[in-house]
């Protein structure tokens, strides 16, 4: 009896196991489908799209949650592979995107209007990031295949949520960051950055546990690695086990970084420099912008509305005199114009009119009535006077 029921319940089971994996793998192509429809735009797809949801163990992929890929052909018979990977957040698809531009031997070249941000490989492969989506096109390397698959790109990267639509603002605070950003790694996770900054001891110092992130680029023979915390109290945490740990390394013949600063919330590491000041010139050019937001109420609320309406006040003031001095001059323009038209026109009629004149032009009484167009009703009679 008890073999009977234990048989009845390991086939309810099983039924029950298989109908969610059918459903999961209904939701998985579902989701598929509608990342990588049939059809998008003048582009077809030429079989089903696959997904799959393996994470490959790598780091910085933890993230995935769900990869697809699709084959297309574009009007004129070319062939584009897709590949279209979701991530959990939008920081982890950028951080995906970034190292796909470190792997690159001879350096990406960015492509504008694909995304939030695009590169071109040399071996003709498209990458891209947008929201939480990180994406590869592929159709090979000769030119026409290479524009057929930016336009298809285009498409696809347009048809997706573009989220905040930012990169990373610790990214734009690298020194000439829009020159090395295709080449700067953003890291979300200790062993990402080690592998994109190589195996740096101090760096196992650094907690990413606060929700740190942090990006690594290279400056001729200079590495540098910056690690933004979240937190003043997480920054000074860390700076902490970062000092004590360098002067371990030192006791130990170990190497050291050749510069380390806190930048406000920023661990600042400058490796393989060629000297101290070499790398502490580099660190003065990081762009950091500090940014204090309140828990809670501000305290400070009453103190930041007064000098609002101070300004307001003063602004306001400022703008009633500059317009009444602006009327002012309009007035006395426009009135100096007008003067000075109907001046000169009285001018030139005087000066065309033709008088007698006994007296070198000046002003005379005419009492010999020799002055013409004389007015008799105007004149003196006999007797009069």
């Amino acid at each position: 009896m008890r073999v009977l029921f234990l048989s009845k319940f390991l086939s309810a089971c099983a039924l029950l196991i298989t109908f969610f994996s059918l459903v999961l793998a209904n939701g998985t192509t579902d989701e598929a489908a509608k990342l990588l429809p049939d059809r998008l735009g003048d582009f077809r797809a030429t079989g089903a799209a696959s997904s799959k949801t393996d994470k490959g163990g790598k780091p910085g992929l933890e993230d995935i949650e769900i990869i697809v890929e699709r084959k297309y052909r574009s009007p004129q018979g070319t062939i584009i592979e897709v590949g279209l990977v979701k991530m959990l957040t939008e920081k982890s698809a950028y951080a995906l995107f970034s190292s796909e531009g470190e792997k690159v031997i001879s350096g990406p070249k960015k492509v504008d209007g694909v995304g939030t941000a695009a590169m071109m490989t040399d071996m003709g492969h498209l990458f891209f990031y947008k929201g939480t989506m990180w994406g590869r096109v592929y159709a090979g390397v000769e030119a026409e295949n290479i524009e057929r698959a930016t336009a298809f790109a285009k498409q696809l990267a347009d048809s997706l949520d573009k989220g905040e639509g930012e990169i990373p603002v610790i990214v734009k605070h690298l020194p000439d960051w829009e020159t090395v950003q295709l080449q700067a790694v953003y890291a979300l996770s200790l062993p990402a950055l080690q592998q994109a900054a190589g195996n740096r001891p101090v760096l196992e110092a650094v907690n990413f546990a606060g929700g740190a992130d942090a990006v690594t680029a290279s400056y001729g023979p200079s590495r540098m690695v910056i690690i933004e915390h979240t937190t003043p109290q997480l920054a000074t945490d860390d700076d902490a086990r970062i000092n004590a740990k360098i002067n371990e390394l030192k006791s130990g013949g170990q190497p050291v970084p050749t510069l380390y600063r806190r930048v406000g919330n920023y661990a600042v590491f400058v490796f393989d420099a060629p000297d101290e000041a070499t790398a502490g010139q580099l660190v003065e050019k990081i762009n950091y912008e500090q940014v204090v937001q309140w828990l809670g109420n501000n305290p400070h609320w009453m103190e930041r509305a007064e000098r609002e309406y101070r300004q307001t006040t003063a602004g306001v003031i400022l703008s009633v005199i500059k317009g009444t001095g602006l009327s002012l001059l309009i007035c006395l323009g426009i009135g100096g114009i007008f003067g000075s038209i109907i001046f000169k026109r009285r001018r030139a009629q005087a000066a065309m009119t033709e008088a007698y004149s006994d007296a070198g032009g000046m002003l005379r009484l005419n009492l010999d009535e020799m002055t013409p167009h004389v007015d008799p009703s105007r004149l003196l009679g006999k007797g009069d006077g």
